[in-house]
């Protein structure tokens, strides 16, 4: 379905500007698309940022203030999707997950429960935090010590798992599509992990950060 431009009358495929006359077009694209990028999950977060920046001059309302309101219409609309599809991909774990329902998938189905591997560290932590609530002011520095070095660890964790991310995206974009099944539960599989641990991380740290513990 092709695309009239609101400005020049041109008509052209659906893309975030109008290649005859550089006016913003009304178009409902996806993230990829939005940004010129093709769909591949490897993204160098420098050229992301380029990019976002780049077209959003582009687009700006600010250089079609005084057009015609269909032109500001879409100028208004083409920034917000420039805005919402940047912040989707350049976090890889939102990017995971975008890709997902771009595949018709969705991570929530099998992400109930925590995952048997890091049940045992969630319990842990959890606890740890207890003590270190419960602990009176001025006698908690041993309990801290060992908060602060599980946040450590939770850390490096984390590190791994964006590594293997960052693998399962590899795999994807050399994918001839023979394995997309072990490829889907390998990346929920990944996410699901990153999304308790970074709920984990955080009450660590908010934790650390509170005054009795500072």
């Amino acid at each position: 379905m092709k695309l009239q431009c609101p400005s020049c009358g041109g008509q052209q495929e659906p893309q975030l500007i109008c290649r005859q006359c550089g006016a913003p077009l009304p178009a409902e694209l996806d993230c990829f698309a939005a940004l010129a990028l093709p769909r591949r999950l490897t993204i160098d977060p420098s050229a992301l940022e380029e990019r976002y920046h780049e077209l959003g001059r582009r687009v700006h309302p600010d250089r079609f203030a005084s057009s015609a309101p269909r032109v500001r219409a879409a100028s208004l609309a083409g920034t917000a999707l420039l805005t919402r599809s940047y912040r989707t991909l350049r976090d890889p774990a939102s990017r995971g997950l975008y890709w997902l329902e771009l595949n018709g998938e969705k991570l929530a189905e099998n992400n109930k429960q925590v995952p048997p591997e890091l049940a045992e560290t969630v319990f842990e932590v959890q606890e740890q935090l207890a003590e270190l609530r419960g602990a009176p002011a001025g006698q908690d520095g041993a309990l801290r010590r060992e908060v602060e070095a599980r946040r450590d660890e939770l850390g490096a964790s984390m590190d791994e798992l964006r590594e293997k991310l960052a693998y399962n995206f590899a795999r994807w974009d050399e994918s001839d599509g023979s394995d997309r099944a072990e490829l889907v539960a390998e990346l929920k599989s990944v996410l699901s992990k990153i999304a308790y641990l970074r709920t984990l991380i955080r009450d660590v740290d908010r934790e650390l950060e509170s005054p009795k513990a500072a």
